[in-house]
């Protein structure tokens, strides 16, 4: 059973840091390309972050370049998202999910976790 599940969201003030997790289970990081998504409220679900399978290439949001980091822990596959320097406007529910090719569209991927709550204050 494909299983995706987020941890590691908070409240934390801006210029701050979190580092969200995503544990999968039912299948090996290896064999997907891995997102991450946002959708803050009254928005669209947006994409932050992408980890490509065959070359390891990573994409990024405008928004988040500079400042997100994607890596995945191959020994807990674990997909995760470190966030430096956050603003107001990062707050959201942040989601991750799979798919065959690397996108930063919602509509390509399936099998997203539950989410996990960034809330950022100023």
């Amino acid at each position: 059973q494909v299983r995706l599940v987020e941890s590691g969201g908070g409240l934390v003030q801006s210029g701050g840091s979190l580092r969200l997790s995503c544990a999968v289970s039912g299948f090996h990081l290896d064999d997907y390309a891995m997102g991450w998504f946002r959708q803050a409220p009254g928005k669209e679900r947006e994409g932050v972050s992408c980890i490509s399978t065959s070359d390891g290439s990573i994409v990024y949001a405008d928004s988040v370049k500079g400042r997100f980091t994607v890596s995945k822990d191959y020994a807990k596959n674990t997909l995760n998202l470190q966030m430096n320097s956050l603003k107001p406007e990062d707050t959201a529910v942040y989601y991750c999910a799979r798919n065959s090719y690397c996108s930063l569209w919602s509509a390509d991927f399936t099998s997203f976790g539950q989410g996990t709550q960034v809330t950022v204050s100023s």
